[in-house]
């Protein structure tokens, strides 16, 4: 049986956004909605999941994330606006989007899947929106809608901007009282 590692690919946040977004968590747990939320620490901007990778495989992923990375200049992301897909009336995974640096983090990510892509991972159909989670939802209830209510009072949520210099390929192990992410491998930008 061959050993796999459960693989993603993202960028950390910075603490100050961090702590924000715990203050928004904090804010939104008073709808009593049943959400799983997510811990500040664990926080990041993924790019892309790649599900279960052979472990003898996650040298070359990483290799590829750090040479589709160093051409691209460092820059800043603002972390701006609450939000939730499918939709705030309906609830399932919680956000905070991206403001000034958008297109940046988007040029990032397509340059990640790009070189994943020649190692045979599949490219998303959907477009992709830089996002961090913060929760999901466990179960729908009548505290749903109260959710969606505070959700929408947020869309302007302001959790601050952090420079993003380098990409991390990441193991993830499941485990009871949550994910454990590993570092397996950085990509700088701008190659320092």
């Amino acid at each position: 049986m061959k050993s796999t590692l459960r693989t993603f690919v993202a960028v950390e946040t910075s603490s100050s956004v961090r702590a924000a977004a715990g203050e928004l968590i904090g804010a939104l747990r008073s709808a009593g909605a049943d959400v799983k939320w997510v811990r500040p620490e664990n926080m990041h901007l993924t790019l892309q999941f790649l599900g279960d990778v052979p472990t003898e495989e996650t040298a070359a992923v990483c290799k590829a994330v750090a040479g589709a990375v160093e051409g691209l200049e460092p820059f800043e992301l603002e972390i701006r606006g609450a939000g939730a897909f499918p939709h705030p009336g309906r609830p399932q995974t919680i956000w905070l989007g991206a403001g000034e640096g958008l297109d940046a983090a988007v040029a990032l990510h397509d340059r990640v899947e790009d070189a994943l892509a020649r190692l045979g991972f599949k490219k998303e159909r959907r477009r992709y929106t830089p996002h961090l989670t913060i929760g999901r939802v466990r179960r729908a209830g009548p505290a749903i809608a109260d959710l969606g209510r505070l959700l929408r009072e947020q869309a302007d949520y302001q959790a601050g901007r952090f420079p993003v210099r380098e990409v991390i390929v990441f193991s993830s192990q499941l485990e009871p009282g949550g994910p454990i992410y590993t570092a397996l491998g950085r990509g700088q930008l701008g190659g320092g």
